[in-house]
């Protein structure tokens, strides 16, 4: 009798791994999604036209936006249009971009229902925030270089590239303008993407509610509110709305680092925090719930409390490595900043007059200024300031005098009002051998260094 062997089982076919899709197709992906998006398409377009079209009109203009920095040289300076622009983003266009861009980058899933199709297509939620977080960056940053090269081109191509004259009053040559311009948009960089990783927290945290695309913008009211009460300049300079002012320091000579160098600081940490507590939120949350409306307490306590804690600790850090105290503004201060940016321009109408030629050095112009009444203490931001600027007239013994109102804001930026002699500071224009033209002393602007003594 024979027995038949035990059939063996048929081997098991091997399975193979199931891998996350590449990053590189998810990240060309989500970005393919966010460029077919009608509204970036329109952002982009307003971006290229509108910048350099408002720059040149104005610049053909006899009214100039002379309340903005550097708004008074645009008919004189191409180089001045970008940064009016520049200042103008920086408070109000940016953060509304980023709102747009990387406030919806993530809730859009959540309206359109579609995070259980993406979780399955990709297989890594970390790979999903990763190539959504970065195609948010890279179109916010794209934008902004589109607004720079835009008010830049439009800049130069209808008024001309001609040198300008900086926050001290001395001039920058073509050349020299051009690197500075380039720096200061480089300098916004990190405070646009501060604003963007707030952005990326609202979208991931507040789903489906309209909050998260409105949190970029509301942190920029916020900070905006903050920015015009009478804080102490190292709080001021804690805060990311700040680095959005910075990049004036380029405009003088020397170069004031100080506050540039701890807006892109705050500025970094704040992208590193934001970025962070949105990828701990996105990757613990269920997919599964279609629901999600998110938590206002969730992005209150990991979100925006951590922020405000950075903005603390940067505030101590810089009490203690800068010799800052209080507004930073001094009267010691003010009184150098006008007596260098008189000097300056003082030569360059010198020049336009075709007088005999005149240096800084030989001059020796010093200012005495006082800010309010007697009472009051010569420090400190307000338009009440009034100061005498004095210089000696080479050759001569004769010693000139130039009033000056003087409004100075918060933020160390002041604007000197002429107020006579005529001759010198108290006229619109200058008549001279090749027509009128606008009088350099007439409305002067100027920069004080908060940070230092």
């Amino acid at each position: 009798m024979s027995t038949l062997a035990p059939e063996r089982p048929a081997p098991a076919e091997e399975v193979a791994p199931i891998r996350p899709a590449p990053f590189r197709r998810t990240f060309g992906f989500e970005l393919v999604k966010l460029v077919a998006q009608w509204r970036i398409r329109v952002l982009l377009l307003a971006c290229l036209v509108a910048p350099g079209a408002f720059v040149a009109a104005v610049g053909q203009q006899s009214s100039l936006p002379a309340d903005t920095v550097f708004g008074r040289w645009m008919a004189l300076s191409g180089w001045a249009g970008p940064l009016v622009i520049l200042a103008f983003c920086g408070t109000w266009a940016l953060p509304l971009l980023t709102s747009l861009v990387a406030g919806d980058v993530f809730a859009v899933e959540d309206r359109l229902g579609t995070w259980a199709h993406l979780v399955v297509a990709v297989r890594s939620p970390r790979r999903i925030f990763a190539a959504k977080a970065l195609a948010a960056l890279v179109v916010v940053v794209g934008l902004m270089a589109c607004i720079g090269i835009s008010a830049t081109v439009g800049g130069v191509l209808g008024i001309g590239s001609r040198p300008l004259v900086g926050l001290d009053g001395h001039t920058l040559g073509v050349g020299d303008a051009a690197e500075r311009v380039l720096l200061a948009w480089l300098c916004i960089v990190l405070p646009t993407l501060a604003y963007a990783a707030v952005g990326l927290l609202g979208s991931v945290t507040m789903g489906r509610s309209p909050m998260g695309l409105l949190l970029p913008a509301l942190v920029a009211l916020l900070l905006q509110v903050l920015a015009m009460l009478p804080l102490p300049a190292v709080v001021r300079m804690a805060l990311p709305s700040d680095a959005f002012l910075a990049w004036r320091g380029l405009f003088t000579d020397p170069v004031q680092t100080g506050p540039i160098w701890a807006g892109l600081l705050v500025s970094l940490a704040w992208v590193v925090v934001a970025t962070g507590a949105a990828y701990r939120l996105f990757v613990r949350r269920n997919f599964s719930d279609r629901t999600h409306d998110g938590s206002g307490r969730r992005i209150t306590l990991e979100g925006l409390v951590p922020l405000a804690v950075v903005s603390v600790v940067a505030a101590i850090v810089l009490a203690v490595v800068t010799p800052a105290a209080g507004s930073g503004i001094t009267r010691a201060k003010l009184q150098d900043a006008l007596s260098t940016a008189f000097g300056h321009l003082y030569v360059l109408q010198t020049r336009e007059l075709h007088r005999p030629a005149v240096t800084e050095a030989a001059m020796r112009a010093r200012s005495a200024c006082h800010k309010g009444g007697p009472s009051d203490a010569d420090s400190g931001p307000g338009n009440d300031w009034r100061c005498v600027v004095f210089w000696h007239t080479p050759g001569t013994a004769f010693v000139g005098q130039a009033v000056f109102q003087l409004d100075v804001a918060a933020d160390g930026r002041f604007v000197a009002d002429g107020d006579g002699p005529k001759e010198v500071n108290g006229s619109f224009q200058l008549h001279t051998a090749d027509g009128d033209e606008p009088n350099p002393l007439w409305q002067l602007d100027g920069l004080v260094d908060l940070l230092t003594r």
